[in-house]
């Protein structure tokens, strides 16, 4: 991400701290996603595990086919805020939570054979009061595409996607679609070898679908993505078996458009120059934590790139509350704000209130008209009505 457009952006404006979603960037990336359902005649679904700020509901739905959900609060939000298609997936369901979702959603797509046994006349005699909705598999090719084991749908031993062996052709009464997802944050070549897989392993199972969902993590949006082979691609696969292709991109759809905010709290030292600042990893961005990875951070650089170093931590008592190392050309103050880059997808939607944290603001912002509305501001009461 670069921070040409939040450049402009007057962070004196903000409450701090908080995530500041530019919707013109927002804009930017769902007209590249509607290019390519146009031009491959795949049904793009935006999903609400990595990107739920349903005050962008409308803006979504001018542009894509629907959302696809992992469960029945994401499912109800995409029911009640979105437009267009509801795709459902859990790696298990209860009843009651089935029995709503069903209710709702277009398509649900069963993590097993056992699961899918289970509910399959519920799912039957809620199909026959509502006949647009389908069932689907999720399938798990055995081919892993991803780096970070935790992020590995396919690693050996993942609970994500039945394997080939455990299909039978009782498992397929009543199923019209498969579904896969084998990438994270990848171009095309890790699904165009994953696409492999699927058609040598479950080749004989497609002359009996409708539709096959290539999953997430296609980093479409990303500049230097091929979009002309994937848009090939798409039109092949849809063609060579006649089905209709889905695609659930979450991060493609937020990428580049959201920066976290924060203030500089305190500064110490203990072997290095410290800040402590007013967000947190592990309740703000834990994906920094998880990866792990560094943040980008505007004016900043690697340690010892510009004169001043520092080591940014959180004001967690979670001593592994580190956002980084980074520099500056000039000492840091306390108050001075500081802005993390890419902090809108997989961050709003995984906080936490660890020590009674502070959740950040949630800020909209148009980088052309320089118009901002603070959507939504939290405090004490966020905190105390989730524990009892």
């Amino acid at each position: 991400m670069q921070f040409t457009d939040f450049g402009k952006l007057d962070l004196a404006r903000l409450p701090s701290p908080c995530y500041v979603v530019d919707e013109v960037a927002v804009e930017r990336n769902l007209a590249i996603l509607r290019q390519v359902a146009d031009d491959s005649g795949a049904r793009i679904l935006s999903a609400l595990k990595a990107f739920s700020m349903w005050r962008l509901a409308p803006l979504v739905g001018r542009y894509l086919d629907g959302t696809c959900a992992s469960g029945l609060h994401e499912a109800r939000l995409g029911h009640d805020y979105y437009d267009g298609e509801l795709h459902v997936f859990s790696a298990g369901y209860n009843e009651a939570d089935l029995r709503a979702i069903l209710a709702i959603a277009d398509h649900v797509v069963f993590n097993s054979c056992g699961q899918w046994h289970r509910f399959r006349e519920l799912a039957l005699e809620a199909q026959r009061e509502r006949p647009q909705l389908r069932f689907g598999l999720r399938i798990n090719p055995e081919h892993s595409e991803g780096d970070v084991p935790i992020y590995d749908p396919c690693a050996p031993g993942s609970r994500l996607g039945i394997p080939r062996s455990q299909i039978d052709a009782a498992c397929l009464d009543g199923i019209s679609g498969l579904h896969f997802h084998t990438l994270c944050e990848q171009d095309f070549p890790p699904l165009q070898r994953t696409l492999e897989a699927v058609e040598t392993r479950f080749g004989d199972l497609l002359p009996q679908m409708e539709w096959v969902n290539f999953g997430g993590g296609h980093h479409i949006t990303r500049p230097g993505y091929q979009l002309d082979q994937l848009v090939t691609c798409i039109r092949d696969f849809s063609r060579r078996h006649e089905v209709q292709v889905y695609l659930e991109p979450g991060e493609a759809v937020a990428i580049g458009t959201g920066v976290l905010v924060t203030e500089v709290l305190d500064l110490a030292w203990n072997t290095l120059d410290q800040a402590i600042l007013d967000c947190s990893a592990t309740c703000h961005m834990p994906d920094i934590l998880e990866m792990p990875y560094r943040p980008q951070l505007a004016g900043a650089g690697l340690p010892g790139e510009y004169p001043h170093s520092y080591r940014l931590g959180g004001l967690t008592c979670l001593a592994g509350d580190v956002v980084g190392d980074y520099s500056f050309p000039q000492p840091v103050q306390v108050g001075q704000r500081l802005m993390f880059a890419d902090m809108a997808h997989y961050t709003m939607v995984k906080t936490s209130t660890f020590n009674g944290t502070r959740l950040p603001a949630i800020v909209l912002w148009n980088s052309i008209t320089d118009a901002l509305e603070v959507v939504r501001e939290f405090g004490y009461d966020d905190f105390r009505t989730r524990l009892s």
